[in-house]
Protein backbone atom coordinates (compact mmCIF):
# COMPACT_ATOMS: atom_id res chain seq x y z
CA UNK A 1 0.00 0.00 0.00
CA UNK A 2 1.45 3.38 -0.95
CA UNK A 3 1.34 6.35 1.41
CA UNK A 4 0.82 9.23 -1.04
CA UNK A 5 -2.37 9.39 -3.11
CA UNK A 6 -2.43 11.08 -6.52
CA UNK A 7 -3.80 14.56 -5.73
CA UNK A 8 -5.47 14.82 -9.15
CA UNK A 9 -7.63 11.67 -8.89
CA UNK A 10 -10.36 11.54 -6.22
CA UNK A 11 -10.28 7.74 -6.01
CA UNK A 12 -6.59 6.80 -6.21
CA UNK A 13 -4.67 6.33 -2.99
CA UNK A 14 -5.74 5.20 0.44
CA UNK A 15 -9.03 5.87 2.18
CA UNK A 16 -9.68 5.25 5.87
CA UNK A 17 -12.87 3.33 6.64
CA UNK A 18 -14.26 5.41 9.50
CA UNK A 19 -17.74 3.99 10.00
CA UNK A 20 -19.79 0.87 9.29
CA UNK A 21 -23.30 -0.21 10.20
CA UNK A 22 -22.13 -3.67 11.29
CA UNK A 23 -18.79 -3.37 13.10
CA UNK A 24 -17.76 -0.91 15.83
CA UNK A 25 -14.42 0.89 15.56
CA UNK A 26 -12.58 -1.56 17.86
CA UNK A 27 -13.58 -4.54 15.70
CA UNK A 28 -13.15 -2.60 12.46
CA UNK A 29 -9.53 -1.68 13.30
CA UNK A 30 -8.51 -5.10 14.66
CA UNK A 31 -5.51 -5.46 12.27
CA UNK A 32 -4.71 -1.73 12.15
CA UNK A 33 -6.64 1.17 10.68
CA UNK A 34 -9.38 -0.15 8.39
CA UNK A 35 -8.71 1.07 4.86
CA UNK A 36 -9.15 0.75 1.12
CA UNK A 37 -6.48 1.50 -1.45
CA UNK A 38 -6.98 2.02 -5.17
CA UNK A 39 -4.04 1.83 -7.61
CA UNK A 40 -4.10 3.27 -11.16
CA UNK A 41 -4.09 -0.23 -12.72
CA UNK A 42 -7.53 -1.24 -11.37
CA UNK A 43 -6.22 -3.17 -8.38
CA UNK A 44 -5.84 -2.30 -4.74
CA UNK A 45 -6.06 -3.52 -1.19
CA UNK A 46 -8.56 -3.77 1.64
CA UNK A 47 -8.20 -4.16 5.41
CA UNK A 48 -11.05 -4.31 7.93
CA UNK A 49 -11.91 -6.42 10.99
CA UNK A 50 -9.68 -9.54 10.60
CA UNK A 51 -9.63 -9.30 6.78
CA UNK A 52 -6.65 -8.44 4.59
CA UNK A 53 -6.93 -8.77 0.85
CA UNK A 54 -6.61 -7.52 -2.68
CA UNK A 55 -9.26 -5.79 -4.78
CA UNK A 56 -10.15 -5.57 -8.46
CA UNK A 57 -12.19 -2.44 -9.20
CA UNK A 58 -14.09 -0.61 -11.93
CA UNK A 59 -15.17 3.04 -11.93
CA UNK A 60 -18.58 4.04 -13.30
CA UNK A 61 -21.30 6.61 -12.71
CA UNK A 62 -24.48 6.38 -10.62
CA UNK A 63 -27.02 9.19 -10.39
CA UNK A 64 -24.54 11.70 -11.88
CA UNK A 65 -21.87 10.77 -9.31
CA UNK A 66 -18.72 8.74 -9.86
CA UNK A 67 -18.89 5.32 -8.29
CA UNK A 68 -16.61 2.35 -7.80
CA UNK A 69 -17.49 -1.34 -7.74
CA UNK A 70 -14.99 -3.95 -6.67
CA UNK A 71 -14.51 -7.55 -5.75
CA UNK A 72 -12.05 -8.50 -3.05
CA UNK A 73 -10.30 -11.68 -1.98
CA UNK A 74 -8.10 -12.30 1.01
CA UNK A 75 -7.71 -14.02 4.34
CA UNK A 76 -9.41 -13.71 7.71
CA UNK A 77 -7.83 -15.50 10.64
CA UNK A 78 -6.05 -17.84 8.20
CA UNK A 79 -9.16 -18.71 6.18
CA UNK A 80 -9.83 -17.64 2.59
CA UNK A 81 -12.57 -15.03 2.28
CA UNK A 82 -13.99 -12.92 -0.53
CA UNK A 83 -16.71 -10.43 -1.29
CA UNK A 84 -17.70 -7.35 -3.22
CA UNK A 85 -18.53 -3.70 -2.65
CA UNK A 86 -20.10 -0.71 -4.33
CA UNK A 87 -19.57 2.91 -3.31
CA UNK A 88 -20.25 6.44 -4.50
CA UNK A 89 -17.49 9.07 -4.47
CA UNK A 90 -18.55 12.18 -2.60
CA UNK A 91 -15.86 14.85 -2.45
CA UNK A 92 -12.86 13.20 -0.79
CA UNK A 93 -14.88 10.31 0.59
CA UNK A 94 -16.72 7.14 -0.28
CA UNK A 95 -20.00 5.77 0.99
CA UNK A 96 -21.35 2.39 0.05
CA UNK A 97 -21.98 -1.21 0.98
CA UNK A 98 -19.46 -3.95 1.64
CA UNK A 99 -20.51 -7.60 1.22
CA UNK A 100 -18.79 -10.72 2.55
CA UNK A 101 -19.58 -13.71 0.30
CA UNK A 102 -22.16 -15.88 2.13
CA UNK A 103 -21.81 -13.64 5.19
CA UNK A 104 -22.32 -10.15 6.59
CA UNK A 105 -23.02 -6.98 4.68
CA UNK A 106 -22.49 -3.48 5.96
CA UNK A 107 -22.80 0.10 4.85
CA UNK A 108 -19.55 2.03 5.21
CA UNK A 109 -18.08 5.50 5.03
CA UNK A 110 -14.44 6.12 4.14
CA UNK A 111 -12.42 9.34 3.96
CA UNK A 112 -9.33 9.84 1.83
CA UNK A 113 -6.06 9.90 3.73
CA UNK A 114 -3.81 12.71 2.56
CA UNK A 115 -0.95 12.32 5.03
CA UNK A 116 1.36 9.40 5.91
CA UNK A 117 -0.15 7.04 8.50
CA UNK A 118 0.16 3.73 10.27
CA UNK A 119 0.14 0.56 8.23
Amino acid sequence: MSDVPDPTDPLLGRSRIVETSTWNSDALDLLGPACLEFEPDGTGAIRFIAVRGGIDYRVSSQHAKSSVEFTWEGVSEGDSICGRAVAVLDGDGLSGTLFIHLGDESSFVAHRWTTPHDR
